[in-house]
């Protein structure tokens, strides 16, 4: 979270510029563990774009609200590519917990479940300087009732006390501590970090990864 991308959205009447995170330039193209990672698109889609975030990181949120549906429009919902959410939590022990949560809801309930979770769990943050440790249980378990039903809802209580969370996220945490990632949110699109400074430059990186596997 120390280093940001600037993004430029469009011009428009009223323009928005979202500002991310990135960390330095990683031009090598990176072996990616995809396997039982939440993800959103067709099982067919050529490219892989891939988001390490951590829930309490506010410029994860900009990146959610601002820059998230215009991927998710542009690319993921017109078959280009395949988007990834895997957690780097490094900021606080909200980081952790919420992280082991978003994976407990994701084995027990399934995909669809997860990301409705995962982008109410980016609408409730709030500023560190307002609420350091937000993510209680009583607090996750709250967020979840929104999008599960009482069954459910007390089916992932049951895993997330029993730590049934945990080797997942262990997993996401040594994938970018290999990776050398130490900012969020890090964009890679198939295995090679995303370096540019607009959505044309993204649109374009994900153009020329389909074009090279052709």
């Amino acid at each position: 979270m120390s280093k940001k991308i600037f993004w430029i959205i469009g011009i428009v009447a009223i323009c928005i510029i979202g500002i991310i995170v990135l960390k330095d330039v990683q031009q090598e193209s990176v072996v990616i563990d995809y396997e039982n990672q939440p993800f959103l698109g067709e099982e067919t889609a050529p490219v892989e774009i891939v988001e390490f975030g951590d829930y309490k990181c506010p410029h994860c949120k900009e990146f959610n609200d601002s820059i998230f549906p215009i991927i998710n429009e542009q690319l993921v919902e017109t078959g280009k590519a395949k988007f990834y959410f895997i957690n780097y939590a490094f900021i606080s022990p909200d980081s952790t917990s919420s992280a082991r949560f978003a994976e407990t809801v994701y084995q027990e309930l399934g995909n669809d479940k997860f990301w409705k979770f995962h982008h109410l769990l980016f609408a409730n943050q709030v500023k560190e300087s307002e609420e350091i440790n937000l993510f209680t249980n009583e607090f996750l378990e709250a967020v979840l009732v929104e999008i599960a039903s009482p069954e459910e809802t007390k089916q992932v209580m049951l895993a997330y006390n029993e730590g049934k969370g945990d080797a997942a996220l262990k997993k996401d945490l040594a994938m970018a501590k290999n990776l050398g990632i130490s900012s969020t949110p890090s964009i890679y699109i198939d295995g090679k970090q995303f370096e540019g400074g607009s959505m044309n430059d993204l649109i374009d990186m994900v153009e020329e990864a389909t074009a090279s596997g052709e």
